[in-house]
């Protein structure tokens, strides 16, 4: 999938651990990881606020677009 995830690299950041960021955001740990090993097919809007409040952080922080990543053409 184009878009990666950058999660463990915000958690790295703030010094923070995957369970008190799921307990913080209020998913358990195995939901977290798949968020954050970006096997996700989705996230709901109310899940990444609560990610950017916990992590003090913007979506863009948490979530990029690479082109060309599986398949997928540049241009």
């Amino acid at each position: 999938m184009p878009i990666t995830v950058d999660i463990d690299v915000m958690l790295a950041r703030r010094k923070m651990s995957v369970g008190e960021l799921a307990e913080r955001v209020g998913i358990t740990p195995a939901n977290l990881a798949v968020l954050k090993n970006g096997r996700a097919k989705a996230v709901r809007f109310a899940t990444l606020a609560a990610l950017c409040e916990a992590l003090d952080c913007q979506p863009g922080d948490l979530l990029r677009w690479e082109p060309g990543v599986d398949g997928v053409a540049e241009g």
